[in-house]
């Protein structure tokens, strides 16, 4: 079975009601930044759709990493639109290593070039039942013939639920407890988690785990919010696993792309950074714990003291060994 494909329709803003903002400040959303263009442009797409459905304020997309423009340019034009406080949002799905450490750092050095300027940062997206809700809906879709033709119960179908990884533990729990929530009432035989890079288990083991249910169908849920190099990699992998097994049915879903129920969620961040009310979860962050321990190379993530130190060498995977990841997972960075 080919991979399930929702198409984008043109969404009508009239339709959509989103609560009004106290303030007219300028926002600035960050998404994560990738080599894949396809994916670069579905981002200013989605950015460009929520400026569409309230003008009363710039919204200027910028990009953390690997593609222009970056977080500088984007507090550049603010700054020469005259103004001197921005919201600035991470499009990012769970708060690891970039929310916490590598996006506040890259504000904190404009705040450098510029400082009579204000942040106020907001958080990520999190566990959210806007985002449940879509799923939902999504995996409703496949109940219908023409994505089951075979007529396939839940309880002979796993979910096979796709995390990116990373190498905050805090994450990746998260994911697992996502998977979980959303498993919880389906009827499916069962979640499995897995990820598509730096955690484990990897997506292959996720395919063998899945198999040894012996099920009729597995159901490819990759948690991503826009098409790029990953998801394609996602596509890859489940059309390699559904030629090697023709018996059984194998749907992958799409990433979420420019959908309604994010737009409300966008605008129910945008409002907390307005009032004050981001909260983050410190308590199991691991530079936080690595800084109470003695480990000061890093210090504790509190928005106002981070490094910034990648290294983009995709060729070499440092965690590819589950052996490996077990080594380093509690290191900082």
């Amino acid at each position: 079975m080919e991979t399930i494909k929702y198409e984008n329709l043109a969404l009508n803003y009239d339709n959509i009601v989103l609560e009004p903002l106290p303030y007219q400040r300028p926002l600035l959303m960050i998404g994560h930044g990738t080599r894949d263009e396809d994916g670069r442009q579905v981002f200013l797409d989605f950015v460009q759709a929520y400026q569409n459905i309230d003008r009363s304020r710039p919204v200027i997309p910028c990009f953390l990493e690997l593609t222009e423009p970056n977080i500088e340019k984007g507090v550049d034009y603010c700054i020469q639109q005259g103004y001197s406080e921005i919201s600035a949002l991470p499009i990012l799905l769970f708060a690891a290593r970039h929310n916490k450490f590598d996006v506040t750092n890259e504000l904190d050095r404009t705040r450098i070039k510029y400082p009579q300027l204000k942040f106020n940062y907001g958080r990520n997206f999190g566990i959210n039942p806007n985002i449940i809700s879509l799923w939902q809906k999504r995996l409703s879709q496949l109940d219908k013939p023409q994505y089951n033709p075979h007529n396939i119960a839940r309880e002979d179908t796993i979910l096979l639920f796709v995390g990116r990884g990373s190498s905050d533990p805090d994450a990746n729990g998260d994911v697992c407890k996502l998977a979980r929530i959303l498993w919880e009432g389906s009827g499916y035989q069962t979640v499995e988690t897995c990820f598509i890079g730096i955690a484990h288990p990897r997506l292959d083991e996720g395919f063998n785990r899945a198999l040894l249910y012996q099920p009729k169908r597995i159901i490819v849920l990759p948690y991503f919010l826009f098409m790029g190099a990953l998801m394609k990699k996602i596509y890859r992998i489940t059309d390699e696993h559904r030629e090697q097994h023709p018996d059984i049915d194998i749907v992958s879903l799409p990433e979420m792309g420019i959908q309604p129920e994010l737009f409300q969620l966008l605008r129910e961040r945008e409002i907390e950074t307005h009032l004050g009310e981001v909260k983050m979860n410190c308590e199991m962050c691991k530079f936080r714990l690595n800084a109470l321990s003695g480990d000061n190379h890093n210090q504790h993530h509190d928005h106002h003291s981070h490094g910034h130190n990648h290294n983009h060498n995709h060729d070499v995977d440092p965690c590819a060994e589950p052996s490996a990841y077990h080594e380093r997972i509690w290191q900082t960075p």
